[in-house]
C-alpha cells in the first residue's frame, strides 16, 4: 500500500505543529494511504512515542512509491534526513522565526533557528510540491528560490476548540473583573513585555479593575520568564497570571471568560490564537506584523504602531462601547465563517495531485 508519512521537528500536546501532522495523518488514512509521523525521538513526548516513530528509521520504511511531507519550522536534523529520502516530496512551511529575538535570552534557540535560515535555502527544490501556511510564509519561500508555492491554512480541529470548558475556569474568572487575554507561547518574538507596557496604561487609567492572562509555557526560557517577572514588579501590575500551557478544556475557559483578546507579537507565520479568539466571539485588538493582518483577513482591530498609551483607550473602547462591540465580532464572524467553508481537504488534494497521480 502506498503511503503518505509525515515528518517533524517535534511533537508534543497542544503544539500546533503536532495538532495539524495528527489530524492530516487521519485524514491522509482516511484517503486509503498508510500514514506514519517521523519525529527525533528525543524530540517526542514520552506519553506520545506510540503516536510517532524515530526518524531514523524514515529511510528504512518510506518506499520510492511512497510521498513524504515536511514540516518546516526550526533548524533540525529531520530536515537533511528528509532531502535524502528516496521518495517523493512536499514541504509545508509553518515559518522559522528570525534568530534575533533570541539571542539575547537563549542561544542554543537562536543557534537552531540559524541553522533553519540555512536549511530552508539548502531545500530549495527538494521537494515537488511546496506550500505554506500564509501567503507570508509563501513569499519567503519564493525569495529563497523555490519557485511556485501553495497557500493552504492550517487545518484546525474545530470541534476540540468548541469543546467543554472547565467549569473551575469559569467560575475563577468570573469575579466582575475585566479580563484581557493573550494565548502563546512565553517567547521573545510573542512581546509579553509589551502586553504588560499595554496593560499598564488600561489598568492605571482606563479599567482598575481589570486582570491580565498570558496562557502559555515558557519552558526553556526561564531567562525570557523572569525578564517578563521583574517587568510585572517594576509596573506594579496587580492581577496579571501566567498560567504555562493549559489542557484544552481550561483553554476554552479562559477565552469564554476574555472580555478581549490583546496581540502585540512581532513576529507570526499564522497566529492561530487569532482564530481561537474568533472561535469563542472574543474581539481581538492585535499589532499588525507578519501574518497577522492575513490571518484576521480584515477582522478584529489592527494597530500599526505600538504606542501603549494609545493602545490601552482602544482596548478599553473594544470592552465598553458595546456597538463596537458589536461591529467587531459581527466581522469577525465573517471571518470565521469564510475559514470553516473552505474545503481545506479537496484544496490539499489538488496542492498533492501531483505527487498522487505517480
Amino acid at each position: 500500500m502506498a503511503a503518505i508519512h509525515q515528518l517533524v521537528a517535534g511533537f508534543s500536546q497542544g503544539d500546533a505543529i503536532s495538532n495539524e501532522a495528527r489530524k492530516l495523518r487521519r485524514l491522509f488514512q482516511s484517503w486509503g494511504f498508510a500514514s506514519e509521523i517521523f519525529c527525533e525521538r528525543q524530540r517526542i513526548l514520552p506519553e506520545l512515542r506510540r503516536e510517532a516513530r524515530d526518524v531514523t528509521t524514515a529511510a528504512q520504511v518510506v518506499q520510492p512509491g511512497d510521498i513524504a511531507l515536511l514540516h518546516l519550522s526550526i533548524g533540525s536534523p529531520i530536515n537533511e534526513i528528509f532531502r535524502q529520502l528516496n521518495c517523493r516530496k512536499a514541504l509545508r512551511y509553518h515559518n522559522i522565526t528570525p534568530p534575533e529575538f533570541f539571542e539575547d535570552f537563549f542561544e542554543p534557540v537562536a543557534r537552531q533557528l540559524r541553522t533553519g535560515r540555512e536549511q530552508l535555502r539548502t531545500l530549495a527544490g527538494a521537494a515537488e510540491v511546496n506550500l505554506a501556511v500564509s501567503e507570508f510564509n509563501a513569499a519567503e519561500l519564493r525569495a529563497a528560490g523555490y519557485g511556485a508555492v501553495g497557500v493552504l491554512p492550517l487545518m484546525l480541529d474545530f470541534a476540540q476548540l468548541r469543546g467543554a470548558a472547565s467549569a473551575a475556569t469559569l467560575a475563577k474568572y468570573d469575579d466582575g473583573r475585566v479580563n484581557i487575554l493573550f494565548v502563546g507561547r512565553g517567547v521573545p518574538n510573542k512581546r509579553i513585555e509589551d502586553l504588560l507596557a499595554t496593560f499598564y496604561y488600561f489598568q492605571r487609567y482606563v479599567e482598575p479593575n481589570s486582570r491580565l492572562i498570558h496562557v502559555g509555557s515558557y519552558a526553556g526560557l526561564e531567562r525570557y520568564e523572569a525578564l517578563v517577572f521583574t517587568r510585572t514588579r517594576e509596573l506594579q501590575l496587580a492581577h496579571v497570571e501566567l498560567t504555562g500551557s493549559l489542557p484544552q478544556a481550561e483553554l476554552n475557559g479562559c477565552y469564554r471568560s476574555a472580555h478581549a483578546f490583546l496581540c502585540m507579537s512581532e513576529h507570526e507565520g499564522f497566529c492561530i490564537p487569532l482564530i481561537e479568539a474568533l472561535v469563542n466571539d472574543v474581539p481581538v485588538l492585535a499589532y499588525a506584523a507578519g501574518a497577522v493582518p492575513e490571518t484576521l483577513a480584515g477582522a478584529g482591530v489592527l494597530v500599526k504602531e505600538k504606542r501603549f498609551d494609545l493602545i490601552a483607550e482602544m482596548l478599553g473602547r473594544l470592552v465598553h462601547d458595546e456597538r463596537l462591540r458589536i461591529a467587531v465580532r459581527a466581522r469577525q464572524r465573517e471571518r470565521l465563517a469564510s475559514y470553516e467553508n473552505r474545503n481545506l481537504e479537496s484544496e490539499l488534494r489538488t496542492h498533492l495531485a501531483l505527487l498522487l497521480k505517480k
